[in-house]
């Protein structure tokens, strides 16, 4: 049916070749130019995965094909036609059409008015938007019960599935997918493959989907462009690039787990032995009574009760909604509890605000690192230092006065430090504007170790970052567990990562838990894998790696 529909949009152009393609395109921010004559090419009817690692330039690419960057150099070619530098609505009328990364919904507006708005373009064409409309219900029927809700109360797969919905409203001939599984529980990122796949066959549009997860992204199509450092360096069916491992390889994080900053020398930590769980009597330094959270009498968080130990590495999964980040949200005090308490090493902190958590111990990451982009990577995490300096005093620093000097000595020695454990000495210097998802990912969890904290929440640590990068976070992760002592509670929809390093698991569906117990029981429990894991593996072991993965993947 796909070959059908793409014969057809042949002979209504009357063209032949690739659909879209740029030649020897150079793109810049500013001073800084990012893409370096990149040659790409898709035909009519043709899914590729667009690949590479974080600050490869994929998504600059589609951003310069859009329209929404004018490029410094070279050709954007549409239908046979340059369009370089056409406006990106001149662009989305002719159906050349980008669905950004991350969230792009207005939460203020109701479902049925984001589709709705999604149809700009032809406003006029009230019968045409009711017809499309229709369509995109049907595929998505979760948005149909949810029609008149306000788009920023819907679950993270659901707004996805809208923002995706919207997309195909507009017909597009050219689809651009950035980072379809971002943030996505795998039974959600399950059925939007079957949907992508789906639409395809039935309109034979043309689909280049840029994928951190290579094995979602390979599920998806049959040839992939990888990139890096602005260049392409391969191009061909997946099935030889499975077999490529010189680029399939980590360029940050993968070297800093193994490396010093330098990239030569191994580190004492990576040589140590995997990590030993603490003891099941191990004393408890977190704990949630029956904590409870609603908002307009719908319960997000339902009575949970859960403990976090010394030196405990555990996991909190469950799909997108089921109240994961507001519980985080209610633990480290952002969130003002219903019921319940939260305890923290015997003292009850329910109504202590952040910052005494905080002080308490307690450190933790958010679903975007929030960090300063014009300072370095040494000056971000001197910043987190500040409340362990010794001497505050700024005419003391001013007159270099010994007490002062000394404490900012102490805290140079501590950033160096935080620096070599975390593989950033090649990054000290750089600007946290100039780094890629992975790196500031880093930066952010070393600011966090920068406090000390006995317990560290982190929420999606691998979000938005490149799969080989993924796979080195576990060792990362258990390296520090290991250096500082700590224990994490963890987040996260990527269970090769979890499996890799928890101790525990905790599994939520709609505010409550359902499962308990090790990695291998809440993974195999009923109720977890009908409402969490679905059974797509691609979706499910989206960071896994080996042989024996990939040539499951292979088509």
């Amino acid at each position: 049916m796909a070959r059908t529909a793409t014969r057809a949009r042949d002979d209504e152009r009357g063209t032949t070749g690739p659909v879209v393609a740029t030649e020897l395109l150079d793109v810049a921010y500013g001073p800084v130019q990012v893409l370096f004559g990149v040659d790409f090419a898709v035909d009519d009817g043709e899914i590729v995965a667009l690949l590479g690692t974080n600050g490869a330039g994929k998504s600059t690419l589609l951003k310069a094909i859009s329209g929404l960057l004018k490029p410094i150099g070279g050709k954007v070619l549409f239908e046979g036609r340059e369009i370089t530098g056409t406006p990106a609505n001149r662009t989305a009328a002719m159906g050349l059409i980008q669905m950004p990364g991350g969230k792009s919904i207005f939460p203020t507006l109701t479902v049925a008015e984001n589709l709705r708005l999604a149809c700009w373009l032809f406003r006029g064409d009230k019968q045409r938007i009711d017809d499309e409309l229709e369509k995109v219900l049907d595929l998505f029927p979760r948005l149909r019960e949810r029609y008149g809700q306000l788009a920023g109360n819907l679950s993270g797969g659901e707004q996805q599935m809208m923002s995706l919905g919207g997309v195909f409203m507009n017909r597009p001939k050219v689809l651009m997918i950035d980072e379809l599984s971002l943030g996505l529980a795998p039974t959600v990122v399950g059925e939007l493959i079957d949907v992508v796949h789906r639409t395809h066959e039935e309109t034979g549009v043309t689909i280049i989907v840029v994928e951190q997860s290579v094995n979602v992204a390979l599920t998806l199509a049959r040839r992939a462009v990888f990139m890096e450092k602005g260049e392409v360096r391969f191009s061909g069916p997946t099935s030889e690039l499975l077999d490529r491992p010189d680029i399939l390889r980590s360029v940050f994080i993968a070297g800093a787990s193994a490396h010093q900053g330098d990239g030569k020398t191994k580190t004492k930590s990576a040589r140590r032995a995997k990590r030993k769980a603490p003891a099941k009597d191990a004393p408890v330094v977190l704990e949630c009574i029956d904590v409870t959270k609603g908002f307009g009498g719908i319960r997000a968080v339902d009575e949970v009760s859960l403990q976090l130990r010394d030196g405990q590495i555990l996991g909190l999964i469950g799909a997108n909604g089921a109240g994961k980040t507001t519980l985080f949200d209610c633990i480290s005090g952002f969130l003002p509890v219903d019921g319940g308490r939260i305890v923290i090493n015997g003292t009850d902190v329910t109504e202590k605000p952040p910052h005494e958590r905080a002080v308490a111990g307690m450190g933790r990451s958010f679903q975007e690192a929030r960090l300063y982009p014009s300072l370095t990577v040494a000056e971000t995490i001197a910043v987190a230092l500040e409340r362990h300096l010794q001497s505050k005093d700024i005419v003391a620093a001013a007159l270099h006065l010994p007490a002062s000097y000394e404490s900012e000595l102490a805290a140079r020695e501590r950033v160096e430090e935080l620096i070599d454990v975390m593989g950033l000495g090649a990054f000290g210097e750089k600007l946290i504007g100039e780094l890629s998802t992975g790196s500031r990912r880093i930066v952010d969890l070393a600011c966090i170790l920068a406090q000390d904290p006995q317990i560290v929440l982190l929420d999606e640590p691998s979000g938005g970052v490149a799969q080989r990068e993924t796979e080195a976070l576990g060792p990362l992760l258990e390296r520090v567990q290991e250096f500082t002592g700590c224990s994490i509670l963890i987040i996260e929809h990527d269970m090769p990562l979890l499996t890799s390093i928890c101790d525990a698991m905790v599994a939520l569906e709609t505010g409550a838990v359902i499962a308990t117990g090790t990695p291998k029981e809440v993974l195999n429990h009923p109720r977890v894998i009908e409402s969490y894991l679905g059974t797509n593996e691609a979706a499910i072991m989206r960071s896994g790696s080996g042989k024996r993965r990939r040539r499951r993947l292979r088509r």
